[in-house]
């Protein structure tokens, strides 16, 4: 039987990486391990993985990563709906998508 999982971070939150330390915002969600077969490594590919968009001086860059390695950060701001409007397409329900997908 096939487990369940329910994301525990949603578009648009910032979160933490537990052991490389950097901040991030959630651009995109998973159920479950997305990328090329036996990537993991140690991580289980059966839960949530997100992809962060890490902001620098240079611009930014995506990782992904497993729920398992994330934590909340509520000492930092979230986004303002203008900034979530730049990054996300809201619907009338309050869902978020990444700008370059549709919500259905």
């Amino acid at each position: 039987m096939t487990q369940v999982h329910k994301a525990r971070f949603g578009l648009g939150q910032i979160v933490r990486h537990r052991d490389h330390a950097f901040h991030g915002l959630v651009m995109d969600v998973d159920a479950r391990y997305a990328g090329p077969a036996a990537e993991t490594g140690m991580v289980s590919a059966d839960q949530p993985f997100y992809r962060i968009l890490i902001a620098d001086s240079e611009g930014g860059l995506l990782a992904y990563a497993a729920e398992d390695a994330l934590v909340a950060t509520p000492e930092i701001e979230p986004l303002s709906p203008d900034d979530e409007r730049q990054w996300f397409t809201i619907d009338a329900q309050g869902r978020h998508a990444p700008r370059s997908q549709t919500l259905q």
